[in-house]
């Protein structure tokens, strides 16, 4: 198997190490059969692949043998963000027939992480993900991983977070706190509704801790179920 070093690991304070913790806590108790997980946002900027990664990492924490699949191939943030080192096949040369599996998947200095990358940004993404690789794909993981955390574009952006979560055991939203509008997420979440994909929740990122009271009530406005939080503000990430 390739491996990468990913060198620009995010050091996590208590609150946001915890934060993590209860994700991944709920994450489990959405039951066995649920190992397939979209993640997707409204708009960018929201902090989702941040929140995708560091689920992912947590999860290998707990000596789960985890897949982190970036399927955001319009605008990847990935290597950047986390200063992978060495050449990468992605995603896109898989889903285009020039690479078989096997060769874009990589071992990482996580342990018990692996990682498959978006590669170069494709003329056509909805079709590439729509395409009889990625359907055949999803099935042959789940034997071989005890999740798989894909990471998909906004979906208030681009319909293809829906393509990839009709394929999925589940899908979560990330929604930052104080900028996403009520309107705006629900319309969000009925495109999702619209693609027969079990809904597992919403995770609030960038809240503001100090004010407890705003962040009650934000939970229970949007949904009244929810994974948990982290403090998030990489502004150049998705």
């Amino acid at each position: 198997m390739n491996s990468v070093t990913i060198r620009k690991l995010d050091d996590l304070d208590f609150r946001s190490n915890e934060a993590y913790k209860t994700l991944r806590t709920n994450i489990q108790f959405c039951g066995k059969d649920v190992k397939i997980i979209a993640v997707t946002s409204c708009t960018p900027n929201e902090g989702k692949t941040s929140v995708t990664f560091n689920l992912a990492r947590s999860l290998a924490d707990l000596n789960k043998r985890v897949l982190y699949i970036d399927a955001d191939l319009r605008k990847s943030v990935i290597v950047g963000r986390y200063k992978v080192d060495g050449e990468i096949r992605g995603l896109t040369h898989f889903l285009s027939g020039q690479e078989p599996f096997h060769n874009v998947v990589y071992e990482t200095n996580v342990n018990k992480m692996h990682m498959v990358f978006a590669g170069p940004v494709p003329p056509n993404p909805a079709e590439l993900l729509s395409n009889r690789y990625f359907s055949k794909l999803l099935p042959t993981l789940r034997d071989a991983y005890d999740y798989v955390i894909i990471d998909t574009p906004p979906l208030g952006s681009v319909i293809d977070s829906a393509i990839i979560a009709r394929k999925c055991d589940g899908v979560a939203m990330v929604i930052e706190s104080n900028n996403i509008s009520y309107k705006f997420a629900q319309k969000v979440l009925e495109q999702l509704s619209k693609a027969d994909c079990k809904i597992l929740g919403v995770i609030l990122n960038k809240v503001n801790m100090k004010d407890k009271g705003y962040y009650s009530k934000y939970y229970g406005k949007y949904y009244g179920k929810y994974y948990g939080t982290y403090e998030a503000d990489d502004e150049d990430d998705e």
